[in-house]
């Protein structure tokens, strides 16, 4: 798909505040969640044949998840707001003779998109947000995931010990927010890799379905 297809560039630049900006992250280097692969959690979901149809990688980064799901054969879109991450991501879809569209998005916009998704992959994306702003963010996935679709996300784990980094998340937390209009197929132990020590950490995969 090219990137011409989907949202005009003018629609594509529309942007609300974020909870966190995290352009200067990639502007300035790595960050520490860019392992420059797939997590092994989600590598597993497509490897079990788990991700179809369309599919929207949320809160992209560089892209690796929706290039994965791209080297499937699947119609991928990432999205991201962080413009240096979108292009280093369309780059890599460039060299990797990948056929994935990636788009400069706030996350609190999708149905601005316009479009719909069979399977939504979020990582660490969730996490990051305020208890404000959770309800339109998940209000927004259920605009934009038909019933029958799957959201799969993961997540920094309460069990991860300390107070660095995101804030941690509590399975009670998850069921709440996705309460109405979702099933709760599970929340799973798992871990996010990163790039500097302890480089693998504490996290829930979740599985939800959209009723």
């Amino acid at each position: 798909m090219s990137e011409s297809e989907g949202p005009s560039p003018s629609a594509e630049r529309r942007r609300t505040p974020a909870t966190h900006d995290f352009e200067a992250s990639y502007a300035t280097g790595r960050p520490p969640w860019d392992i420059g692969r797939p997590q092994s959690a989600f590598r597993d979901l497509a490897d079990r044949g788990l991700l179809r149809g369309r599919v929207l990688d949320v809160g992209c980064g560089t892209g690796e998840h929706a290039l994965m799901a791209a080297s499937l054969g699947l119609d991928a879109t990432g999205v991201d707001a962080a413009s240096t991450a979108i292009t280093i991501a369309r780059t890599k879809a460039e060299e990797r003779k990948l056929d994935a569209r990636f788009l400069i998005w706030d996350a609190l916009q999708l149905p601005a998109l316009g479009e719909s998704f069979d399977t939504v992959l979020d990582c660490g994306l969730f996490h990051v947000f305020e208890d404000a702003a959770r309800p339109a963010y998940v209000d927004g996935l259920r605009a934009t995931m038909p019933t029958g679709a799957r959201y799969y996300m993961l997540c920094f784990s309460d069990e991860e010990p300390g107070d660095w980094g995101p804030r941690r998340i509590t399975q009670d937390e998850i069921r709440a927010s996705f309460e109405h209009g979702w099933r709760v197929e599970g929340i799973e132990p798992a871990m996010i890799e990163t790039t500097i020590e302890p480089e693998r950490v504490h996290a829930w995969l979740v599985s939800l379905f959209r009723t």
